[in-house]
């Protein structure tokens, strides 16, 4: 999913979140629409991003909405309630699951490289 592919560009090449992230070591999934993919974070860096492929294939916890909604998300400025992670968890536009500790730890990390999706023009 080349929507995918340019996350993980995106994110390689931000060296201020990549400092940020650099203890930064597990693994989490990354749902778009009923796709899901395995997000393995090294040091701060996507190392890989691979598609899920049987339910045995886990990460630390989960992140998931439809492809529509991360569009919104991804928007140079991003429609009310869209803006924000936990905006989208408050109305219910995204799912978290899981262990949520290293999300919460790392939140800013979390949310940054989710966004970094978001357009520039």
């Amino acid at each position: 999913m080349k929507v995918i592919e340019n996350l993980k560009n995106k994110v390689n090449k931000n060296t201020n979140l990549i400092k940020r992230g650099r203890w930064i070591n597990l693994s989490f999934i990354f749902g778009v629409n009923e796709k899901e993919f395995i997000f393995k974070i090294v040091d701060g860096k996507i190392n890989s991003i691979t598609q899920k492929k049987v339910d045995t294939e886990f990460g630390i916890f989960k992140i998931s909405s439809s492809l529509e909604n991360w569009e919104k998300h991804w928007l140079k400025i991003p429609p009310r309630d869209f803006h924000d992670l936990f905006a989208m968890l408050s109305k219910k536009i995204i799912k978290l699951d899981g262990d949520l500790k290293p999300l919460m730890q790392n939140l800013q990390y979390f949310k940054d490289l989710i966004a970094s999706n978001r357009a520039e023009k």
